[in-house]
């Protein structure tokens, strides 16, 4: 008989751990009579910030980015529960039939092996089998995804982040650390040097962000499944833009090759690599300069011989 396959989780990143627990959640829907549905429960805000406020961590995805993410990843539905004191309380057998099974239907649970939830994280593997058991539903664990003999984490790649280590960002998430925003106007500033950028707002402030500066990126635009997405280098200055005075904290990018209007448009950019910090400069000219030697490293470090 169909039925539905869910899992259920927090899953800031959509890393590759969380990744192999989505796709064996997709296979067994698919392997289902009928054609089950899958189903990924997840939650808003991050369980921490309302059982643990000084403890919540930034996120590496915030909402409209993981539940992007997870519908690349093949799932059937999202559904997204605003996580309370209420939700917190629950006790596990709670959780289960009051919400993953009278509320979503569930026929089997999957879950990644360290899997915790219920009132004080207290449905754990064990507990989840248990409840199957007596009520008819299976329950499959999904092995950790190792990375040098550990397992891939949110919170690891929340440290590498913040350091600034994209490229172990980039290896455990399985592609570029990634944040997407909408195109506004700027000062028009880099037109009058010969480099005109996009200008983002900094995004969410629970969203974590690499260290300001000036770094090579990839940016999407349009969405690449409907056949009209596009998808270019270019320079990123992340932080104050000193030489111009202002303090406050952007993301200005100049994209190689590119000359048209975005105003209003949604884009995700990705992080590649840091170039160099933010520094003032004494004049235009030695702006100008370093733009010169920013865009050379890279057109490098993005393996393109050159752009418009």
């Amino acid at each position: 008989m169909a039925g539905t396959v869910v899992t259920v989780g927090t899953f800031d990143g959509v890393h590759r751990g969380h990744q192999a627990v989505i796709a064996e959640t997709v296979r067994r829907a698919r392997a289902r009579a009928r054609h089950g549905e899958s189903l990924v429960v997840t939650f808003e805000p991050h369980p921490l910030a309302v059982v643990n406020p000084n403890a919540a961590p930034p996120l590496l995805t915030l909402e409209p980015e993981k539940r992007e993410l997870l519908r690349q990843a093949g799932v059937d539905r999202v559904e997204t529960l605003e996580f309370t004191p209420a939700l917190a309380g629950l006790l596990p057998e709670r959780f289960v039939r009051d919400l993953l099974r009278a509320r979503f239907g569930m026929q089997d649970l999957v879950l990644g092996y360290d899997h915790g939830f219920g009132r004080g994280r207290s449905g754990d593997v064990e507990t989840v089998r248990r409840i199957g058991a007596a009520d008819g539903f299976a329950v499959d664990v999904v092995e950790p995804v190792l990375d040098g003999g550990r397992p891939i984490s949110s919170s690891l790649i929340r440290t590498a982040v913040a350091h600034g280590d994209l490229g172990a960002a980039e290896r455990w998430l399985g592609r570029p650390y990634s944040a997407l925003g909408t195109v506004e106007r700027g000062a028009g500033r880099g037109r009058t040097i010969g480099v005109p950028t996009i200008n983002l707002p900094v995004p969410d402030a629970r969203k974590l962000l690499p260290p300001d500066g000036v770094y090579a990126v990839w940016v999407e635009i349009g969405k690449r499944e409907s056949g009209n997405g596009n998808r270019l280098g270019g320079m990123m200055n992340q932080g104050p833009r000193p030489t111009f005075g202002v303090a406050a904290r952007g993301l200005e990018i100049h994209l190689f090759g590119w000359s048209g209007e975005l105003y209003g448009e949604t884009v995700r950019v990705e992080w590649v690599r840091r170039l160099r910090e933010v520094r003032t400069f004494p004049s235009r000219d030695a702006l100008v300069a370093q733009l010169a030697e920013d865009r050379a490293a890279a057109l490098t470090s993005l393996n393109l011989s050159g752009a418009g």
